[in-house]
């Protein structure tokens, strides 16, 4: 072949490069941007870990000082800040089993600074505010009525502070010896947000997530771009007032995390705890509950369908969600509050599609149609990975409080309509379920374009994310409810076209997907797995390829599985003695791996007495290091195809970027992904996705099948 690419150069160049020298731990590209245009409004994320020690204390809290102390890419001065932060913490943060030592402290220093929890009640009697601190364990300290009102979240919840404390000891045994001397909420009291829309105009989309993946505390590199917005999603709560959002889905996947750490201005309580007093508002003294005081109430643990619950709460709850008002008496009072329900599920999704519904694990009393029907997006939780170590931030982010600020701050905005010059939604979707639409969108707009410099793609590609999160609430309430009328979720573009939106799990399971349910008007059955999987069916033993395979193209979702090299290529290579592959990208270990599965189904596949020709057209990585590694994987690959009876020959790709398959028997499938579809995964040996091709979820990719008119 011509430009074949020397795979015994690997030697060499080993020792070329051991020659020379390679720098690490430099801050990436991105961190540098970040650092100029948000000086001092942004800290490591990694930073939390190694200062938080034994303090139960929320992110927040933390980051609220490395932002006084560390918020530098100036590594002498982050050191500083570190040192200093966790001296703060040493001296004031009180630990519950050195309450008495601290006490000890205030008192004999007359006056003492700690960081505590502090939650305020009036007490009626003697008509004064009074304040306990939850690890100190004191309780009846006097609080000035100024105070109370001008930071009220001290009446419901209790927030983080920094207090003087002092101690005072009298001779009336009614009178407290501990006295407030000042307390301030760990939290940004004012930013500038002229100067937060102008450094986002200095960012691309993808550099924008990115920085906000990472203020989440996360790695953008260990996500896809679809797994980026559902992170985000958890966000909307925080800058969309009265937004209702689920999130159902496997263990460990950090659902609750957002709500107890991300803001000062979110409350997360457990499911089993809400009562009517908690959550909306006493009748016995009027003291209104979280709703009025919290931008989010978040319900942790709150699947299991044997959970007692009451059913007055429930009604009370759907009154809110639907009307953003709540009734004492006769009185009606309002809220502002957002509501999110996280819990587990316990079955896969195609059980819980052919046995029940996606609502399945919760609660009996929130099983029905008119409470889900409040909800405006459902989080598909079996999407998000497993959290592990390796899946956390160490580039820089937002400081907590900054970016909780920024967000409260645009709950006053509305951005809902700002598709609508581009696109239409379909007549017949109902009010409803365009109000969830509109602030889902509405909500995305905020966090990723609060400039407003969308392009009409970014706007499509949110809008329709808006709508299928919509949908999957709206189909699953169709299972509960046979009487409610179907609905086409889509859109049209300026031009006229339609575009129809569809969930995940109904393109991987469309059968079980609409079980038992009317189709909507005009809205067919997704077919792209089904064709896939009937093409695999065909006799293996032909040696010819049938002409009833798929001629033309596909796409797929991102998250999307059950998707293979088997169902997707193997059916066009079969009987092909010489096939062409142009893939620029097979570089990293990943790919490698890629490219040795299809080479195994090809082996598998032939008559072992036979051979067969694989000329790969592929790039070599620019980075010497890299390069060395790169070519000593296809080299292996090489030998061990050799064995199977598949030659594979390695040479320079002349196209480009371009990538796509060809065989001697006609067949030419265009590639947009080339082999690179499946998500990289550190999960391990015991992961069931390393065994099997379909249980690992894909990116986005579309595939073109084509074949020359002359073999048919």
């Amino acid at each position: 072949m011509s430009d074949s690419i020397d795979l015994t150069r690997v030697a060499s160049l080993e020792e070329d490069f051991d020659e020379g020298t390679s720098s690490g731990g430099e801050p990436s590209d991105l961190d540098r941007k970040i650092n100029e245009h948000f000086a001092g409004a942004v800290v490591r994320k990694d930073l939390v870990k190694a200062v938080k020690g034994n303090a139960i204390v929320p992110s927040y809290v933390l980051e609220y000082l490395l932002g006084q102390y560390a918020a530098s890419d100036d590594e002498a001065t982050i050191q500083a800040g570190i040192d200093k932060v966790r001296d703060i913490l040493a001296q004031h943060y009180v630990h519950r089993n050195e309450s008495e030592l601290v006490k000890s402290k205030i008192k004999e220093r007359g006056r003492y600074r700690v960081i505590d929890k502090v939650s305020v009640t009036l007490n009626e009697k003697d008509d004064v505010y009074q304040a306990t601190f939850a690890n100190l364990g004191i309780s009846n300290v006097v609080v000035d009525s100024a105070t109370v009102n001008a930071h009220q979240k001290l009446l419901v919840g209790g927030v983080w502070c920094l207090c003087d404390v002092e101690y005072f000891h009298t001779e009336d045994a009614r009178v407290s010896p501990w006295i407030l001397g000042s307390l301030k909420p760990i939290q940004m009291s004012n930013f500038d947000y002229a100067g937060y829309l102008d450094a986002r105009a200095k960012f691309t989309t993808d550099e924008w997530i990115d920085l906000l993946i990472q203020s989440i505390g996360f790695d953008p590199d260990k996500f896809g771009r679809r797994a980026k917005l559902l992170q985000l999603v958890r966000l909307i709560p925080f800058v969309e007032r009265n937004y209702n959002l689920v999130e159902l889905g496997p263990k460990g996947t950090g659902k609750s995390h957002i709500y107890s750490e991300f803001s000062p201005h979110g409350m997360l309580i457990s499911g089993g705890e809400v009562t009517v007093p908690k959550l909306f508002v006493n009748n016995a003294n009027g003291r209104l509950g979280l709703v009025g005081y919290w931008d989010v109430v978040a319900f942790d643990e709150f699947a299991g369908k044997k959970k007692r619950t009451d059913k007055a709460l429930v009604d009370i709850m759907k009154n809110y969600m639907a009307n953003k008002s709540f009734s004492r008496g006769v009185e009606t009072l309002g809220a502002e509050a957002s509501m999110v329900f996280v819990g587990n599920t316990s079955h896969t999704v195609p059980y819980m599609l052919k046995h029940s519904d996606l609502f399945d694990e919760l609660p009996e009393s929130y099983h029905d149609p008119a409470y889900l029907d409040r909800l405006h997006f459902y989080i598909p939780g079996w999407e998000v990975d497993t959290i592990r170590n390796e899946m956390f931030s160490t580039g820089y982010g937002f400081v907590v409080d900054y970016i909780a600020e920024v967000l409260k701050s645009m709950r006053n905005l509305d951005y809902s309509d700002r598709y609508q010059q581009h696109f239409t939604l379909g007549s017949d979707i109902s009010t409803r379920d365009r109000d969830g639409i509109h602030k889902t969108f509405s909500g995305l707009m905020k966090l990723l374009f609060p400039h407003e410099q969308a392009t009409a793609a970014e706007i499509e590609e949110i809008l329709r994310f808006a709508a299928e999160g919509r949908k999957r609430v709206k189909d699953q309430i169709l299972r509960i409810d046979s009487t409610m009328a179907a609905v086409n979720f889509g859109y049209e573009t300026a031009g006229g076209g339609w575009s129809a939106v569809t969930t995940l799990e109904e393109d991987e399971y469309p059968t079980l997907y609409h079980r038992g349910r009317p189709s909507a008007p005009s809205e067919p059955l997704p077919t792209a797995i089904a064709d896939a999987t009937a093409a695999s069916s065909t006799d293996s033993a032909s040696a010819t390829v049938p002409a009833e395979l798929f001629q033309g193209h596909r796409d797929y979702v991102e998250n999307q599985r059950g998707i293979s090299f088997e169902t997707l290529v193997l059916p066009y290579l079969r009987g092909a003695t010489d096939i062409e592959l142009h893939d620029p990208y097979i570089r990293q270990g990943h790919q490698g791996r890629n490219l040795v599965e299809l080479l195994a189904l090809l082996a598998a596949e032939k008559d072992p007495a036979e051979e067969i020709t694989v000329n790969l057209f592929t790039a070599l990585d620019e980075d010497p290091e890299y390069q060395v590694k790169q070519l000593r994987m296809l080299n292996d690959i090489v030998q061990g195809a050799a064995k199977q009876g598949v030659k594979v020959n390695v040479a320079k790709d002349p196209g480009g970027h371009d990538r796509w398959i060809r065989t001697n028997t006609g067949w030419r499938i265009n590639l947009g992904r080339g082999l690179d579809i499946f998500q990289k995964s550190d999960s391990g040996w015991f992961d069931f996705g390393g065994s099997r091709q379909e249980f690992r979820q894909v990116r986005a990719f579309g595939i073109t099948y084509m074949r020359d008119a002359s073999e048919q």
